[in-house]
């Protein structure tokens, strides 16, 4: 199978963002705090980043 446009290294699919638990859907990433709701913020191990404003947040 080809590779598309944007399938470069990095990429996730957004429905690994979800969960659902029962008749509810969760979110299992945060939103960025500056960018708002839309916008979800990367896991890395010692931080949260924001791919758009470069936001960041580290874990303790």
């Amino acid at each position: 199978m080809a590779k598309g446009k944007g399938g470069g290294k990095g990429k996730e699919v957004v429905s690994r963002f979800y969960e659902i638990k029962g008749d509810r859907v969760v979110r299992t990433r945060k939103f960025c705090p500056r960018c708002g709701e839309g916008v979800f913020m990367a896991e890395h191990k010692d931080r949260r980043t924001c791919g758009k404003c470069g936001y960041t947040e580290f874990k303790r």
